[in-house]
């Protein structure tokens, strides 16, 4: 395995992410579109999580695809950033056919990023907009962290993000990650200084920092203010390919990715955090032994994420105001 061209989850033909943020809010949004609509399930793995529309991609349920998939800062208010999108797509004439009318399917999920330090005294929700934004900004080429969704998050002891990763399998599949990064849990060991997910590192995509020395197994400090801590995290993320799968497929590779989150953020998974996978197919390349490459793909979207992760935080930059230092910040970079 290696990584696509661009190491980006748009390494994946068909696919494109656009970004919104609002530097005094501190937050922002982040939609994933395809050219068409496209498979989509998800697994749900946090003890608090902040939905829409993911009833529909449950394998059981008779929707065949979605048009887009959404991640977004603003805890709840920030669902209203997947109305953007959605009556954006509806103007652009996409959306699920019923008789004369079309409907744009768009899941979503959020991260809790209210108690960052920004200015969140709104009189109008500003998330649609946001939406509508991140959706027109859709490009193959994005930006990574302090961008979009990632705008305001916070991991327990640095800046958070957004990060992406790719990996081209041996039979000319692609795999790809998209994530927002905000857990109550840290990214990198309790010296601050290195990756979880240093072993998982493919040409030093995230500092090459290593592995480190004197790895400990007590749960890293948290610099994150009590309330934040308290009351929400999460780490959101896509992971996607071009093979062509059905949407229980899908859902066993979001499963499978989920092993990525918890070896790149320590602790995962908690009470606290909404952690969840949306995994994408656009069908391009069947599958000849479905059974055997499912299990690669999985595995590969596990690695993707856990590497997504970690670029996520590595690439934050500082913002005025923040109450938590950036990783490059805090090494001096």
């Amino acid at each position: 395995m290696r990584p696509g061209p661009r190491n980006l989850i748009t390494d994946i033909s068909g696919l494109r992410v656009g970004n919104a943020q609002d530097a005094t809010l501190k937050s922002g949004t982040t939609v994933l579109v395809g050219d068409a609509p496209f498979t989509a399930s998800v697994a749900v793995q946090g003890g608090a999580p902040g939905t829409r529309e993911t009833d529909l991609l449950a394998p059981d349920k008779s929707a065949p695809g979605v048009d887009a998939l959404v991640l977004s800062g603003g805890s709840a208010f920030g669902l209203a950033s997947a109305q953007g999108v959605m009556d954006t797509l509806h103007a652009q004439g996409r959306g699920f056919p019923v008789l004369s009318a079309r409907v744009p399917l768009v899941p979503a999920a959020i991260l809790f990023d209210l108690l960052n330090a920004g200015d969140k005294d709104w009189e109008t929700n500003p998330y649609p907009a946001l939406g509508r934004e991140a959706l027109l900004n859709a490009t193959e080429d994005f930006d990574l962290g302090t961008e979009g969704a990632g705008t305001g998050a916070q991991t327990a002891m640095h800046k958070g993000g957004l990060g992406s990763a790719s990996l081209v399998l041996e039979r000319g599949v692609t795999v790809g990650a998209l994530v927002a990064v905000n857990p109550l849990g840290s990214v990198t060991t309790p010296s601050g200084r290195h990756f979880w997910a240093s072993q998982f590192e493919m040409n030093g995509e995230f500092g090459g920092l290593g592995t480190d020395p004197t790895p400990s197994f007590d749960l890293p400090p948290s610099r994150k203010v009590n309330a934040m801590a308290s009351l929400g995290n999460t780490t959101i993320a896509i992971v996607a390919t071009d093979a062509a799968l059905d949407k229980a497929q899908c859902n066993r590779m979001a499963v499978a990715a989920h092993d990525g989150m918890a070896r790149a953020v320590v602790p995962s998974h908690t009470p606290m955090d909404g952690d969840l996978v949306f995994a994408a197919a656009t069908g391009e390349k069947p599958l000849a032994d479905p059974a055997i490459q499912l299990s690669a793909l999985g595995h590969a979207a596990s690695i993707c994420l856990t590497r997504a992760i970690a670029r996520a935080v590595w690439e934050a930059t500082a913002a005025p105001g923040d109450t938590l230092p950036t990783l490059r910040d805090e090494l001096g970079l």
